[in-house]
């Protein structure tokens, strides 16, 4: 009994102490550089570079066919951005058509590439069966989303997305491979995951030197999708 007593009036003269500013506080000795302030007041962070606002696709070479109406774009083409990026965050809203037509593959078939290589599938898959590594928010031909976080048709769902741009040696090989985050809806759907090269339909991943920075991209599948709201901050 008296050990016990003596156990909590040890632990009671640490915590007084501690209180009082009486232990030694730890630094970690790094003079880390102050953080900027972002703006995040309104819906698009003040350091984000708007791509898609509701009123033109200026932002974007290869539009054709593209409908603009009621703060959305109608995809009518594959686009790429005039500006390249790398390691980014961005934020994208879409809608996959609400009249169900086809399925698979089919139906409300799109996606976002970065860097022209490294696919986001986006696709209807509410209800609609496809192969897992191919359906709504995976990485094209390399992994599902941990879950399913697809909404209805026509209904509009939301991308937060956080890509690592893959680094190359000056001989061309690989340094360290790129890596995305998902959130789908809110839902996290692919954790820090690994690339092993980029996405293709016809053959296996693998990586390809390229520069630093280069172009996102939304892709026509020759389903009506809708886009609103893209923005996308530098890390």
């Amino acid at each position: 009994m008296m050990r016990q007593s003596s156990l909590w009036i040890v632990a009671a003269v640490t915590l007084v102490a501690g209180a009082w500013g009486m232990t030694d506080e730890w630094k970690s000795g790094v003079d880390w550089t102050e953080p900027r302030l972002v703006d995040t007041s309104t819906p698009v962070p003040s350091d984000a570079k708007v791509l898609f606002g509701g009123d033109n696709m200026d932002a974007w070479n290869g539009v054709q066919d593209w409908v603009i109406e009621n703060g959305y774009a109608q995809i009518g083409s594959s686009v790429s951005s005039q500006d390249k990026f790398g390691d980014c965050q961005l934020h994208a809203e879409f809608a996959t058509p609400e009249k169900v037509e086809g399925e698979g593959q089919g139906r409300g078939n799109s996606g976002i590439y970065f860097m022209g290589r490294y696919e986001v599938q986006i696709l209807d898959s509410w209800e609609n069966k496809t192969y897992f590594d191919g359906q709504c928010a995976s990485i094209y031909k390399q992994r599902p989303p941990l879950v399913n976080a697809c909404r209805k048709p026509g209904d509009w769902q939301t991308y937060d997305i956080i890509f690592k741009a893959p680094r190359f040696r000056a001989d061309g090989s690989l340094k360290s491979p790129a890596y995305f985050t998902v959130l789908h809806n809110g839902v996290l759907v692919q954790d820090h995951t690994e690339l092993r090269g980029a996405t293709d339909y016809e053959t296996p991943p693998k990586y390809t030197p390229h520069d630093g920075k280069d172009s996102l991209m939304l892709q026509f599948h020759g389903n009506p999708t809708r886009y609103r709201n893209i923005w996308v901050r530098d890390l």
